[in-house]
């Protein structure tokens, strides 16, 4: 196994990076790269990193995920957001909380134990809809990974493989959240402009092959 750099090695480097940056950007250049942080460090990640090491240190990158907190829809999104409670033909508002109890379990993932899950079946013309999706992934027995993970991967974006990149988005169905107009939806983190952004979408919609969903291939211990 390659060994990383050590703190002092890599205050080296870094110095030796910040005396290598070009002197004659414009500034709008310049002001566009503070901005997206991510971009630049994927950017940096390419340049430096070969393709055959890049993917094998997301073997052995991991996501710490705090479980000393809960998600709570209401401060991360917005007034009158909730975690679905009780069946999904109710009103949401009573019942046991609708997640994956499984992914509630884990604090540590490690990124290369993460897959990308579709659901879809040649019958399904490329579209799925949200609802039996979610029925799907039930069905396979698959770890949704819940809110929590999303939420460290939005706080760690650096920390997104880039292979997440070239779908539309990635949804997290192991919370099912309730809207302030009572419907269903679940979080996801999507790309936009070379940028990574989150949002939500009603379980009504459809979901094609460039929107799966993130589960674990590990159980929890």
């Amino acid at each position: 196994m390659t060994k990383k750099m050590e703190v002092d090695q890599f205050a080296e480097f870094s110095s030796a990076v910040t005396r290598s940056l070009p002197r004659d950007l414009d500034t709008t250049t310049a002001q566009s790269w503070i901005l997206n942080q991510d971009a630049l460090t994927k950017v940096l990640r390419e340049a430096l990193v070969p393709p055959e090491k890049q993917s094998a240190n997301l073997a052995n990158t991991f996501l710490t995920v705090n479980r000393s907190k809960l998600f709570t829809p209401a401060e991360f999104i917005g007034k009158g957001w909730t975690i679905w409670r009780g069946p999904a033909d109710g009103d949401g508002l009573s019942g046991a909380e609708e997640q994956d109890e499984r992914s509630l379990a884990i604090t540590h993932v490690n990124l290369a134990d993460i897959l990308l899950e579709t659901t879809l079946k040649p019958s399904d013309n490329g579209r799925v809809q949200g609802e039996k999706k979610l029925r799907r992934l039930k069905a396979e027995g698959l770890i949704r990974l819940d809110a929590m993970v999303f939420q460290a991967l939005w706080e760690n974006k650096s920390l997104i493989p880039e292979s997440w990149k070239t779908k539309n988005a990635v949804y997290f169905d192991g919370t099912i959240l309730r809207g302030p107009d009572g419907r269903r939806c679940v979080l996801c983190l999507c790309w936009r402009g070379g940028g990574c952004l989150w949002r939500y979408d009603w379980l009504v919609h459809d979901w094609r092959a460039v929107s799966p969903s993130a589960v674990s291939a590990v159980r929890p211990k």
